[in-house]
């Protein structure tokens, strides 16, 4: 737009639209094997669709169950209105209130109250409203977000000239909106076609369709004020008689926090019921169950980038949500950063994948550190054919990609036996959840860890029925296996099992304890004293007593299932790292999840400031260290020059250090006069950089100099 003495000129933008770049733009740009990008971008974009997919059938699965509930919860609470007893007529004065305790893990509690907010809007009512406490500061804002987004209208708060210049505004109160409500059951009612009904039916039509319940959701009930909402609920309270209200609290941390926020004369007035969610820690448990330790998804994360996952999850926010955030970045950049990640797919493809290798790929392949000892334990011929002819590497290729496979579908069954057995043993030596004997078995040969060699003692211990119990369990694990090796050791449980049902029919026959065993203990009954000597020997006696002890039936099968489980293992839970190839599957780098997930802000903000470039991404911007960049953003320049100051900044001299800076960066002569001047424009972007830092915590104001400020941070910030 142009502005002149005669006028207003406005010149439209291009109709052409901006040029807006894809998905696949950005993934193939510096990309590792620029050669496979595309076809990597296709396999990582199918793979998170799979695993996206089932990811919300697992949540509607988990959710169903509470949703299911308050669904029947505000049916029940519709149908008060209608009964005729005195007790009905007492509770229909209080307003029908569901408590659900969701957890502390706030950010998956928008995919819930989302699912709640549809679910009740399509089987229960039309009349849904959800408000945060970040919009209901006041009791004004609570009631106006209350009638908007039940009328769909504008509200006005009590201005007469808003009114006037909107005629379809209406004003903020409770009585609106009950005015509104029984205007829309009125038209509702007359609206419906007269048919010939029995008592029964119409009242049933007539709950349904002509009264049905307003519910209003509070998704963050900690978050509100105490005053705004028993303010809120008292006046609700005067109109439950033409309004039928019903609450649904959101809590994150204890029932109790109504009893809290709430004083008895409010609370009164609510009908609560308590409804409970799944943890956030059953729910991690049954994500990775079906995401990670499955053999239907072919990316895998190593040890080291799984404990980042779960160290965020159980000491910053225990959202699932951010775990599986966390998941579809580690699989992303292994796509983008892998160029073998081709190969990461179904078996049939990723054999068809080897044959395409460009001769890159296959000398990455010769590369890789598992490979290279995978080729070092060959003879010398095979060896020189590994490395130097293509065709005969891309057979083996295919065959080690089989083996992964075949690999990973006896790892998952064999890992669930194992805990299985191991979960009903005290002080649980191999940990209680299923993810912690899988991070031990990611690190080492779990056979050689003490804490195996305690649960296999364990093991010998247990008594019959868990014995079997737990046989029984695994038997049904290792029966949904489909590898030839699963379905052996299927078999050879089976048989296990059976002598266990042999030696049931066959009561043993009770052994009388030999001689040898009680005379050592009647001797030292005898004796009137015994020395230490006397004593050290006879405990010796019974000790070797006991060894040669003929073991009875049962221990002896019983060992041999602990034998059986323990073959098992070592043949079949070794560390991924000794699988060859397994870098095509695993992303490892550690590292590159903490720095995007769990970054610290003083570092990011750090970092920023002294190098722009690093997340900019703009060349021009580059400056080798100590020198300041006068292409660089204002507060960049200022940040940088203060880190030249001592304890206590003078304003003047920092002001006329960034008016030198930024006159470079015009292209003015620095014979000119007027070269490092300041200006008002200079002058008024120097005290927005100042204010920028104040704000971010590195410098603050003194009283020591008026014209000077206090630096706060040191060292190599």
């Amino acid at each position: 737009m142009i502005l002149n003495e005669q006028g207003c000129f406005v010149f439209k933008p291009s109709s052409k639209k901006r040029k807006t770049r894809s998905l696949e733009h950005y993934f193939t740009r510096d990309c590792e094997g620029r050669e496979s990008s595309e076809r990597r971008f296709k396999l990582c974009e199918d793979l998170w669709n799979k695993i996206k997919a089932e990811t919300e059938v697992l949540q509607e699965e988990l959710n169903k169950k509470i949703l299911d509930s308050l669904l029947d919860f505000a049916k029940k609470c519709s149908t008060t209105r209608q009964h005729c007893d005195w007790a009905s007529k007492m509770r229909a004065n209080e307003i029908p209130t569901a408590a659900l305790v969701l957890g502390v893990n706030v950010p998956d509690h928008d995919m819930t109250f989302q699912s709640l907010f549809d679910l009740l809007k399509h089987s229960v009512t039309p009349h849904v409203v959800s408000v945060q406490a970040k919009e209901c500061g006041v009791l004004k804002h609570l009631l106006k977000r209350v009638l908007e987004g039940l009328m769909d209208v504008a509200v006005d708060d009590d201005d007469e000239e808003e009114m006037e210049q909107n005629p379809r505004s209406v004003h903020c109160s409770l009585s609106t909106l009950s005015d509104w409500y029984t205007a829309k059951t009125k038209k509702s009612s007359s609206a419906t076609p007269g048919k010939k009904r029995n008592v029964q039916d119409e009242d049933e039509h007539h709950h349904h369709h002509q009264t049905p319940p307003v519910v209003i959701i509070f998704k963050d009930l900690e978050g509100f004020n105490p005053r705004v909402l028993q303010d809120f609920i008292s006046i609700c309270s005067r109109y439950i008689d033409r309004l039928p209200l019903m609450f649904i609290f959101g809590i994150a941390t204890s029932p109790s926090t109504v009893q809290h926020m709430l004083p008895h004369s409010v609370s009164s007035l609510l009908c609560i019921e308590l409804f409970q969610s799944l943890s956030c820690t059953q729910h991690l448990a049954t994500v990775i169950d079906k995401l990670i330790l499955t053999a239907q998804f072919p990316f895998k994360l190593n040890g080291k980038v799984m404990q980042v996952l779960i160290s965020i999850f159980l000491y910053h926010d225990f959202s699932v949500r951010n775990f599986i955030k966390g998941l579809q970045l580690a699989l992303l950049e292994h796509f983008h950063s892998q160029p073998l990640s081709i190969l990461c797919c179904k078996k049939k493809e990723a054999l068809l994948n080897v044959t395409l290798l460009s001769g890159r790929d296959l000398e990455t392949v010769r590369q890789l550190p598992s490979f290279i000892r995978f080729v070092e334990k060959q003879e010398a011929g095979e060896q020189v054919k590994l490395m130097t002819d293509d065709d005969h590497l891309k057979e083996a290729c295919q065959k080690l990609i089989k083996d992964l496979r075949k690999y990973h579908k006896s790892y998952y069954p064999v890992l669930r036996c194992l805990h299985t057995l191991t979960s009903l043993l005290p002080r649980y030596p191999l940990g209680k959840q299923i993810r912690e004997l899988h991070l031990i078995c990611l690190e080492k040969n779990v056979w050689e860890n003490e804490d195996y060699q305690s649960a296999m003692k364990l093991l010998k211990m247990l008594a019959k029925d868990e014995l079997i119990t737990s046989l029984r369990k695994c038997s049904e694990i290792l029966s949904s296996a489909k590898s030839k090796k699963m379905k052996k050791a299927f078999t050879e449980l089976d048989e296990l099992l059976a002598k266990f049902k042999h030696l049931d029919a066959v009561p043993e026959t009770v052994q009388e304890e030999p001689e040898s065993v009680t005379s050592p203990i009647r001797n030292l009954q005898q004796q009137k004293k015994t020395d230490l000597f006397q004593l050290q020997k006879t405990l010796l006696e019974m000790n070797e007593s006991r060894r040669s002890k003929k073991k009875s039936p049962f221990e002896l099968l019983r060992n041999e299932v602990v034998e059986f489980i323990d073959g098992l293992v070592t043949c079949h839970l070794p560390p991924p790292e000794s699988q060859t190839l397994y870098e095509v599957c695993y992303y490892s780098s550690s590292a590159t999840v903490r720095r995007h997930l769990n970054a610290t802000p003083r570092t990011s903000i750090q970092t920023a400031l002294s190098s722009p470039c690093f997340y900019l991404q703009n060349e021009s911007l580059k400056n080798e260290d100590g020198t300041v960049s006068n292409s660089a953003p204002d507060i960049c320049i200022a940040y940088k020059l203060h880190l030249e100051c001592g304890r206590l900044i003078n304003l003047y001299d920092w002001l006329e250090a960034y008016a030198t800076v930024v006159s470079a960066a015009e292209g003015q002569d620095p014979d000119c006069d007027t070269f490092g001047k300041v200006d008002d424009v200079k002058h008024a972007r120097f005290i927005r950089s100042v204010s920028e830092l104040e704000f971010l915590g590195f410098i603050k104001s003194t009283r020591q100099k008026t014209d000077h400020v206090a630096r706060l941070t040191w060292g190599g910030c």
